[in-house]
């Protein structure tokens, strides 16, 4: 795999009460949403509650998923953060251990770095890990990161680093930035901000989605995506997807799939979340599985 494509989860992380990952739901959720149909797992993107967690969880919490039989090769984790030692340790670490690509977000907090900036943080990162295994995501999530991955810059690090730098992940939500990298950098893959623009965007060149409602829809939106792709008429698959997502992001994506999956497995567990976020409840999570009736009765399911 050079230029990844299909349905991606960024997989969500679950604690312990005491604030631990909790091994044995990471490990499960991870082989269900591959299951259901996924083709790649992200561990640590935003829905992981990435940035609450150190650099030592997020390469220990890799390797359980390998030593458990998932393939490296079904795994994108997010390495990015705003040092640049540190995102060249998660990134060679996950590289080391045979992962598919690295989501790296643009180095934040001192925003006015500007695109000039951000291709030094990238090429050197590229530089340091060294290896040409690796395969780099670019993460653009403005409205949570400050700083963007514009088109010019994507398509400067497409032609610097092209068996590098294979795809570029857009959550800002904006379809005319995500139809600017598409044209800018034809030789990545393009990932619109979730299954709400999945059929929009494999019409335009797209290469599928990474979206957090893949952790508990996968099935759904993988169907869509073949049938799309074949040629179908998806026009009922893409609104049942479509009106799914709706529920689960207008009650806040992260606590809502943790609710919805502590009610579904009986693991009150699920309701944990990293601080900043408040925790998760039951209440909550019962009252999305009635709104989202029978398109949840997969959820928790083998």
């Amino acid at each position: 795999m050079t230029r990844p494509q299909g349905t991606i989860a960024p997989i969500l992380t679950p604690f312990e009460d005491d604030g631990r990952i909790a091994r044995d739901l990471w490990i499960s959720h991870a082989k269900w949403v591959l299951g259901q149909g996924a083709h790649f797992l992200s561990p640590f993107g935003t829905t992981g509650e990435a940035l609450s967690v150190s650099l030592h969880e997020r390469m220990q919490a890799l390797e359980w998923l390998v030593e458990a039989g998932i393939a490296p090769d079904r795994l994108m984790p997010g390495t990015g953060v705003t040092a640049l030692p540190e995102t060249v340790e998660l990134s060679a670490h996950a590289v080391g251990l045979g992962c598919a690509a690295v989501m790296v977000l643009p180095s934040f907090f001192y925003t006015g770095a500007g695109d000039n900036g951000q291709a030094r943080y990238y090429g050197e990162l590229i530089e340091k890990v060294a290896k040409p295994s690796m395969r780099v995501i670019l993460y653009h999530i403005p409205q949570n990161s400050g700083v963007p991955v514009s088109p010019a810059l994507t398509a400067r690090l497409s032609k610097a680093f092209p068996d590098t730098v294979v795809a570029y992940k857009d959550s800002a939500g904006d379809w005319n930035n995500t139809a600017a990298v598409i044209a800018a950098a034809p030789g990545i893959s393009v990932f619109p901000s979730s299954e709400a623009q999945l059929t929009k965007g494999l019409a335009s060149g797209a290469a599928g989605c990474i979206s957090a409602t893949v952790n508990l829809n996968a099935a759904a939106i993988r169907h869509l995506y073949d049938a799309a792709r074949t040629g179908e008429d998806v026009a009922e698959a893409d609104a049942a997807v479509k009106a799914f997502r709706k529920v689960i992001q207008d009650a806040g994506l992260i606590s809502a799939m943790k609710a919805v999956l502590a009610v579904k497995s009986g693991d009150r567990r699920w309701l944990n979340l990293r601080a900043p976020h408040e925790n998760a409840t039951l209440e909550n999570g019962q009252a999305l599985i009635a709104a989202l009736g029978s398109a949840a009765d997969h959820i928790g399911r083998s």
